[in-house]
């Protein structure tokens, strides 16, 4: 029985996780082989440069557009793939003008077709289904932790931004105090000075 079990666990999915930069008026492509009937999951997160926006399309194997979104900072896109072939997704920042901007994205491939035969419905023992839920939901669990691990890294980020301006900015104001301070001593020791006249 052991036997049996093992190849179905292998059946469950394949991740890949990447960071990019995509110059201003530049578009990165990446390329995925799919079977008819599988699902591809894409999440992305724009972590850096500009208004944190950027455009998706991913297109099928006979160059039609499959699906688009525009100026979008972060999200997930899930879809089944109708015809078996290279499937492109492109990350596009050519509205930006002067702007790189950098890009964390995961990408899941699920190597079970979405859709299966009759006769192979039929065939499956209860067990084999229920390993089969189980690979589907750890799948789901999986892409949900990998994508709140993403934004995790993405508001670490902002975040350590946000406090190195503010320590810059703390910095500045007390020199400027400083400054202020010398320069009102000496003005009024100047004002306060008694001048002799010969």
């Amino acid at each position: 029985m052991i036997l049996k079990v093992l190849p179905v666990i292998e059946l469950f999915s394949r991740a890949y996780s990447y960071i990019v930069t995509i110059d201003a008026h530049g578009e990165e492509c990446f390329f995925e082989k799919m079977q008819a009937g599988t699902k591809m999951g894409l999440t992305f997160e724009v972590t850096e440069g500009g208004f944190l926006d950027i455009d998706v399309k991913i297109y099928s194997p006979d160059g039609n557009l499959a699906y688009e979104v525009d100026r979008e900072s972060n999200g997930k896109i899930t879809f089944a793939a109708d015809k078996e072939g290279i499937y492109r997704y492109c990350f596009s920042n050519k509205m930006s003008t002067m702007t790189p901007k950098i890009i964390i994205f995961s990408v899941y491939v699920d190597e079970r077709p979405a859709y299966a035969k009759e006769e192979d419905k039929e065939g499956e023992n209860k067990l084999e289904t229920m390993i089969k839920e189980l690979g589907s939901s750890w799948t789901s669990v999986k892409k949900e932790q990998d994508y709140l691990e993403i934004r995790q890294r993405v508001r670490h980020a902002i975040n350590k931004g946000t406090n190195h301006r503010v320590v810059l900015w703390a910095t500045f104001e007390f020199i400027v105090l400083i400054a202020v301070t010398v320069g009102q001593v000496y003005y009024l020791k100047k004002f306060f000075e008694v001048r002799r006249v010969g």
